[in-house]
């Protein structure tokens, strides 16, 4: 875990340097105008970079110790097996990638799909959410 912090770490400090040498560079350029959406993308991906190393470093701290995968003679059977609970036979995640495809195609475009959009995504949604209280799959 603490190689991601790093990395992650490594990540941020990049993504923030690029957006100032961007910005600076941008108004040596162009007399002095700022644009925003390239200086906007790249700090706010040093800071998503820096959320998700500080995230890191509080589960981290709150392990109360290091994990096999941390130590240099770790052992893959030394880990936790269980990972989470994951449904490799859901098909609602494709659903709901697709619904969101048309909102954000109708917000560009035809306006009146954006209810057609809206009403497939909550389906999906719930789909998604209530998938193994019910069927063969139920708990």
């Amino acid at each position: 875990m603490r190689a991601n912090i790093l990395l992650l770490s490594i990540i941020a400090v990049f993504f923030y340097l690029c957006a100032a040498v961007y910005t600076v560079w941008h108004m040596g350029t162009y007399a002095g105008t700022v644009e925003w959406a390239g200086t906007l993308g790249m700090g706010l991906t040093g800071v998503m970079a820096t959320l998700i190393a500080f995230y890191l470093v509080l589960v981290h701290r709150g392990q109360s110790g290091e994990m096999a995968m941390d130590r240099l003679d770790g052992e893959l059977d030394e880990d936790d097996p269980e990972m989470g609970h994951f449904a490799p036979w859901s098909w609602w995640p494709i659903g709901l990638g697709g619904a969101l495809a048309i909102l954000f195609l109708s917000i560009a475009g035809p306006t009146f799909l954006i209810p057609i959009g809206v009403g497939l995504l909550l389906i999906m949604l719930v789909g998604w959410v209530y998938e193994h209280y019910r069927g063969n799959f139920s708990r």
